[in-house]
């Protein structure tokens, strides 16, 4: 009997503990209830001040909104631009008028305006030692023209002073005319790079090469002109 009587009372108080939170989920769900029957009425009366603050309203259907894409700028064709630019400084004229411009003096030389006449007498003495040289032998004329533009840009760039362009005296040109060594001159003389040439000395090639002074680069440390 007595273990009846103490299932009896484990049994009351489960029940007493299932009431309570069965009354205490009831309350919660009761005030939620009530809190969104607040929510809404306040709402309401919202509603109903807007409506006598702006009169009657009507939500409109749809958008009229129109989205506008931008279109995305075009490309800047910077490389290209290089290209022609690269183009037009080796598009060298070979009617350029160079006879005005040169010394012609027992070796051909030439010097731009603003330089002293010492500049010559250091180049043709070896002042500024010969840093790189192209020889033109046995390329068409087109193909000379190209190849010393390329390699005076080069050369200029590297930050060099001082080159050597070899075109040869000409004894093996048809008729024996030296058409290269009558070019090159003219070519030289319209290149902004180049700030003077003389004829090389013998060791250097004499008569079949051109000593080139180039214009010092840009952003390149200064070399003494000595």
């Amino acid at each position: 009997m007595a273990d009846n009587a103490r299932m009896k009372v484990r049994s009351l108080a489960d029940l007493q503990h299932v009431r309570r939170a069965m009354a205490e989920r009831a309350e919660a769900a009761a005030a939620r209830e009530q809190a969104e029957r607040q929510r809404r009425e306040q709402e309401a009366r919202e509603k109903r001040q807007f409506e006598l603050a702006v009169g009657p309203v009507r939500p409109l259907r749809g958008s009229a909104r129109v989205l506008l894409q931008r279109s995305a700028p075009l490309p800047h064709p910077l490389q290209r631009q290089r290209d022609e630019e690269a183009v037009m400084r080796e598009a060298l004229s070979d009617e350029f008028d160079v006879e005005t411009l040169l010394h012609t003096d027992d070796r051909l030389s030439f010097i731009r305006p603003g330089l002293g006449p010492d500049v010559l007498v250091r180049l043709r003495a070896g002042r500024w030692s010969i840093q790189r040289q192209i020889d033109l032998h046995g390329l068409r004329t087109d193909e000379a023209r190209e190849a010393l533009g390329r390699f005076l840009r080069e050369c200029h760039q590297q930050g060099l002073r001082c080159v050597r362009v070899v075109h040869g005296k000409g004894l093996g040109s048809p008729g024996r005319t030296p058409v290269l060594k009558d070019r090159v001159p003219r070519w030289l003389v319209q290149k902004h790079e180049v700030l003077a040439f003389a004829q090389a000395r013998p060791a250097h090639g004499g008569a079949g090469a051109l000593l080139v002074l180039l214009r010092q680069a840009q952003g390149l440390s200064r070399e003494a002109a000595g």
